[in-house]
This record gives C-alpha cells, structure tokens and sequence, in this order.
C-alpha cells in the first residue's frame, strides 16, 4: 500500500483554464484521468499538493512515508519502473522537473525548494529517461496524446475480461477491438475499431445511424445522439451528450456537444453546453502554426501544431450557431452567443461575443451551474462556489473592460 500524493508545479498554470477548478491529475487524457492511470500501478491513498483555493475540495493527507508524483506526468511502464526503485528520500529530476520523490513527512516541504539544495537526494534521470517521459504540458496535449491514451487505458481496462455480447444490429468492423461495459445500449449504428479501439462504458448508449471510429471512448452514462459522425482519437467522461461532427476531442465530463455543427481538435471541461450549430475551426487558412494563449505567460505562444481548435474551461456554454476560431481559448463560466467569431482569448466569467463582451456576473454564473448540476442531481455546494468566487477574482485582471 503506497500514500501517494499528487503535486502541482508550476506547469499547473499553463494548464489553465481547464486547471482552473481541479489539480492536473484529475484531467482526463484517454479513457482515464491522470490520478485513474496510476491508480492501477499503485495501490493505496491518493491526495493532491494543489492550489491553496482548491485544498478544501483536493485535500492532503500525509503519511510517515510519502510517494510524491508530478500530476502531469502520465504513466507507462518505464516510469512506473523507475520510480518504483526510489528509496527514501530520493526525488527524480528530469529536466529540471522534479517527476516523483519518496518522502517522509518532514521532507515534503522542501519540494518547493530548489533541487540542489540536497536536502533529499536528487537523481537526474533527464538522460536515461527521455525516451518515454511524458508530461502534459499544454492543453493541445490532451487531444495531440489522446488517440495513444486510448489504447492505453483500453488495454489495461480490459485485460482479462470479457466485453459485452456486440449486438447483431450493430454493424461493427474489427469486433476484437471492441469493449463493451454492461448495461450499454446500441440501436442501429456503426462501429468501425480497424484503426484503434472502441470502448463503450457502463450504461452508455449509441443512438440510430451513428458513425464512431476508433479510438474512441465513451463514458459512463454518456450518448452519442442520432446521425453522429464521431471521428478516432475522441473521448467522453461520464454523463455527456455528444452529436454532429466531432474528431480528436477530449470533453471531460458531464457536458454537452448534442447538436450539429463541428467540433476538433478540442478540448471542452466539465458542465459546458455547446448549443445547436456551434462550430470550430481547427486549421488557419494559411496552414500556419497555430497560437494558443498561455496564461502563464499571458501572452499567445506557438503551439507546435497546425490543428488546434477550441479549449473551454469548466461551466462555460455556447449559443446557437455560435463560431469559434482556430485556437480559441475560452475561460470558465462565460455564456458566449451572436453572430462572427468571438476573440481567440475569451477571459472567464465573460458575457457576448464578436458584437462585445461584458462580465458575466457572479451570481448569475452560479445559478446557471447550480441549475445544470441539479439536472444530474449533483450539489453545487459551498466548497464548488468558493472556488468560483477565487476564480472570479482571479480572473479579474484579464476581464479588460473592468479597468
């Protein structure tokens, strides 16, 4: 049994605005969360080193012995070997990061420490291990690294297990790759696993005429609506609704795509709503590099990628025929509608689009998300709207037309 503890550095920030209202490891990358993945290597306690306004929902706990994890890291194999052989008070470096570290309790606060302070012993693993290192980076990596998440998790899921009986309506290609939980449904649809898997969740349901091409995952209690074209490397979490045109996107839980209208290379956080039509553009008309705001440097920086379309933070919505350009960056709680294609950073707790924006008030936000939980009969509580109210605040200083 291992206490691990997820830790945010100072990679967290870029992360936003998805990083907003949880840790890096509660992300969802593939068909798991961060925390999920390496719950399968280590058994035992999870907590978080997060954010001082997000402690009271991710709280610590420690214990005499302590293996600290980087909630950006993703596992495979490799990593899960190495940090398996730290010994107490060993800490592994690589690139100057800091990835895993085996503590007792009176040396977890020199993680924030400089690493050459030998305070615990340090190992640069930055040789050794470039090879199969993976960190999150930037959230263009959720959907870039998604399609390998996929079948990553998938592998690991169903290892020794049976899937669900595929039904004889269902036109399916490459059955074996197929991985159906129980209690799903399936009306006349279409799977095709040829390039990558296809894993359905518990009581999930694919409606007539949808097309899904793997990898794909489903979540839990999620449908994939009549006619969807789902194109491979996208994924739900638990309790979405998804329709229309969608490929290589990520959306994270509890949210809504159920219309048509476009949506890639995306990544949308949890309780958005995409209303009827609402597109993104994923590729500049001049197939150039596209820019992504980086809040921690507050300015927009090259991405490495030429597809990238819209990343949404949590409880954030989007009217009918609402468009999104290549790159968009839209915060948490904003309530975006009109006509033309609002900016490429859209600050949280914004109101309007291309005709102007306005904050969106507080009071207003937090009632539109109680609603919507409600409908899930799930509390927006005191902890949730604590956070928000930080956020708010928080966010103030990119909210322009307030100064």
């Amino acid at each position: 049994m291992h206490n691990v503890i997820f830790f945010d550095d100072d990679g967290w920030e870029s992360l936003l605005p998805l990083t907003y209202t949880k840790p890096s490891a509660e992300l969802r990358v593939g068909i798991q969360t961060i925390r999920e993945k390496w719950m399968r290597s280590f058994e035992g306690r999870y907590s978080y080193i997060c954010q001082e306004y997000l402690s009271e929902k991710f709280p610590i706990y420690i214990d005499k012995e302590n293996l600290i994890i980087n909630g950006r890291l993703l596992p495979n194999d490799e990593t899960v070997e190495i940090i398996t052989q730290l010994q107490l008070n060993e800490a592994l470096i690589f690139n100057d990061i800091i990835i895993a570290a085996r503590l007792e309790k009176d040396e977890l606060n020199k993680l924030s420490e400089n690493i050459e302070s030998n305070q615990f012993k340090a190992i640069d693993i930055s040789e050794v291990a470039k090879h199969f290192i993976d960190f999150i980076d930037r959230p263009n990596d959720i959907f870039s690294k998604n399609g390998i998440e996929i079948s990553k998790d998938f592998n690991h899921l169903t290892k020794n297990r049976q899937s669900q009986e595929i039904p004889s309506h269902v036109r399916v290609n490459a059955p074996h790759n197929v991985f159906i939980e129980k209690g799903a449904v399936f009306d006349f649809c279409i799977l095709n696993a040829v390039e990558g898997p296809i894993y359905i969740g518990k009581d999930a349901k694919i409606l007539d005429n949808a097309v899904v091409k793997g990898p794909f995952a489903l979540g839990e209690k999620s449908v994939v609506k009549m006619s969807a074209k789902i194109y491979g490397e996208t994924s739900t979490g638990p309790h979405c609704k998804i329709g229309g045109e969608i490929s290589n996107s990520v959306i994270q839980g509890y949210s809504n795509k159920g219309h048509d209208g476009y949506l890639g290379n995306a990544v949308i956080g949890e309780w958005c709503n995409l209303g009827a039509d609402t597109n993104n553009s994923n590729l500049k008309n001049n197939y150039e590099e596209v820019k992504l705001w980086n809040y921690r440097k507050e300015k927009f920086e090259k991405t490495g990628v030429q597809f990238c379309g819209l990343i949404m933070g949590d409880h954030s919505k989007s009217a009918i025929n609402t468009m999104f350009n290549t790159g968009t960056v839209t915060g948490v709680a904003c309530n975006i509608f009109g006509y033309g294609f609002v900016r490429n950073f859209v600050p949280s707790f914004s109101w309007g689009g291309y005709q102007g924006i306005i904050t969106h008030t507080f009071d207003k936000a937090i009632k539109t998300a109680d609603l919507m939980m409600s409908r899930r009969g799930i509390l927006l509580n005191e902890i949730d709207i604590k956070i928000l109210k930080h956020i708010f605040e928080q966010s103030a200083k990119f909210r322009s037309w307030e100064k």
